[in-house]
């Protein structure tokens, strides 16, 4: 299990890349927003199951993965980016250009952590505090990303 769970958190070994690991992670899901994109369009339901799941198993695996590598929210943990950006694709149209702006945008907010995610990022222990700053990052790249599109 413990391998399972350390392949999660990296996203197969993307974490382990010696230079921006989170970057690295994030676009391995921007590279999947268009076609979310087009699963949410045919399904609501199945795009908040995909999200669902991919949280669960996020918050499981990193969770796990913090144990094993000993260190609280490890540079190798990547899969928190993957729900981060993920949760963004839910209010994106499945353009490369709104997956660019949201990707930017996440990025920043994932640096940042701008109120919750820096409470989150603090003072919440294990799988929940490393996924649960890049979903309110995410959130938030992909509601600002949502209106800078709409105005442009």
């Amino acid at each position: 299990m413990d391998t399972l769970a350390l392949a999660l958190a990296t996203v197969g070994g993307v974490g382990r890349a010696p230079v921006a690991p989170g970057t690295l992670g994030s676009l391995v899901a921007a590279a999947f927003l268009p076609a979310l994109a087009a699963l949410r369009a045919g399904s609501c339901a199945g795009y908040a199951a995909l999200l669902l799941g991919i949280v669960a198993l996020a918050v499981w695996s990193a969770g796990r993965a913090e144990h094993m590598l000993e260190s609280r929210d490890h540079s190798d943990i990547v899969i928190d980016e993957v729900a981060g950006m993920v949760l963004a694709g839910l209010f994106l149209p499945g353009t490369w250009l709104a997956v660019g702006l949201a990707f930017v945008l996440f990025r920043i907010f994932d640096i940042v952590k701008p109120f919750p995610a820096n409470l989150i990022d603090s003072q919440i222990e294990g799988g929940l505090g490393v996924v649960g700053d890049d979903l309110v990052a995410g959130a938030y790249a992909g509601l600002l990303a949502r209106l800078l599109l709409w105005l442009l």
